[in-house]
């Protein structure tokens, strides 16, 4: 009998909430609308959902209809942040009933945070992380009927603590960057559990870099020696590679946004399934059903002071906190947490988990060469400065308001 290699599609859904561009409209009463501008938020979404969400959906769905009467059936999986679903839910409803479309054992929907934030780095009281993923949870829940049972955190960020909480939450698996300085010789195209020592049971998909970059990243480069790329070459790629499952995991927008469609996208994304069936060896499957096949064949230790995500070229959290700035905003953020419990005020609180979201630190970023072109790319500030300015007056006005509001309680 034929080895079958599991591969997971597994994409990640997520638009932040955006900050007025020349900080906060401190005329306005309403603390979200102080903070967050509505209206080119609205527009961002408008054409994504134009050029990604809308056309990316169909194709798939298209996908698994084409192949449901097959043996080898089409499956993918979804890392929504709640942030994205409120702004679906506002704007483009229709979205979330494309979701909602897809049949239940072609379609799984990971858990997150909710507010795509840092709370996992939150020193010792992982309270406010475990909260966030809850509320994911549950809008995950009663939006498509499935409680997720494999975690990814924030931008892929992981350590051992980390896996300890999504245990603890009763998740069988969790997602993270296979990072080459962490596996060594070993393959990301296995299944891993943390150190013996945590006593854990929850196991560890690795993401593929190289075979998703090829398409996250690499696909529209002309001066790529491996362009243009089609589904019969990429598969060809999946069929050589070795291991007891493949796991890619790219950004959603990847389909038509970060790659428009005269790249040859959607096509590639429309012949994919049917290239994969064409290997006796191959099939697409679901982040738990490879979870559920396969055993770990060693751990991935990864200390809580050498937390790993998927970003830039060190693949750790410099995207987010590798300056001075991002480390001040980040430790307001932290400061504040204390105090806006103590406040228990659900718009304080909202805002406060709003401006958690990790682009606004990731705005913040000044890498130089291929990382800060990425970083550039995403950000809609004229500069990094620019955005430090706008994030930390919106982070002292908030702490002005709360202690103005705490003075009212007494």
């Amino acid at each position: 009998m034929t080895h079958m290699t599991p591969v997971s599609l597994t994409f990640e859904v997520h638009q932040p909430i955006r900050l007025w561009k020349h900080g906060p409209n401190l005329n306005e009463k309403k603390l979200h609308n102080r903070y967050f501008n509505s209206s080119f938020t609205k527009e961002v979404f408008d054409k994504v959902a134009s050029k990604c969400y809308y056309p990316a959906t169909r194709t798939l769905l298209h996908a698994v209809d084409a192949l449901k009467s097959e043996k080898k059936q089409f499956k993918v999986a979804f890392s929504i942040t709640g942030t994205w679903i409120e702004q679906a839910e506002k704007w483009h409803p229709e979205l979330l009933d494309l979701f909602a479309s897809f049949p239940k054992k072609n379609v799984e929907f990971l858990g997150e945070t909710y507010y795509h934030s840092l709370s996992s780095l939150f020193g010792i009281d992982r309270t406010e992380f475990t909260e966030q993923v809850e509320q994911q949870r549950e809008a995950i829940n009663s939006l498509f009927g499935q409680k997720p049972r494999v975690m990814v955190n924030t931008e892929l960020m992981y350590n051992n603590q980390i896996a300890k909480v999504a245990e603890d939450l009763k998740f069988k698996g969790i997602f993270t960057e296979g990072v080459p300085h962490m596996l060594g010789w070993r393959s990301p195209n296995y299944v891993y559990s943390p150190p013996e020592n945590n006593a854990s049971k929850i196991k560890i998909l690795l993401r593929n870099r190289r075979l998703t970059d090829d398409v996250g990243y690499r696909f529209s480069a002309r001066g790529w020696d491996n362009w243009p790329l089609n589904a019969e070459k990429y598969t060809s790629w999946l069929a050589g590679a070795s291991g007891d499952c493949i796991n890619l995991f790219m950004d959603y927008e990847t389909i038509g946004e970060h790659h428009w469609e005269d790249t040859g996208i959607f096509w590639f994304f429309k012949a994919l399934p049917h290239k994969v069936n064409d290997y006796e060896h191959l099939k697409f499957s679901l982040p738990s059903e490879i979870l559920a096949k396969c055993k770990p064949v060693g751990t991935f230790d990864v200390f809580e002071y050498d937390t790993v995500s998927w970003a830039d070229l060190e693949m750790d959290t410099s995207a987010w906190l590798g300056n001075r700035m991002q480390v001040i905003c980040y430790n307001e953020l932290l400061r504040l947490e204390e105090d806006v419990k103590k406040l228990n005020d659900k718009d304080v609180l909202r805002v406060w988990r709003l401006l958690q979201t990790s682009d606004h630190l990731h705005n913040i970023c000044t890498k130089g060469w291929g990382d800060g072109n990425v970083h550039h790319y995403f950000s809609y500030f004229d500069t990094p400065h620019q955005g430090f300015e706008t994030l930390t007056e919106a982070l002292h006005d908030l702490k002005r308001e709360i202690q103005k509001r705490m003075l009212k309680k007494r």
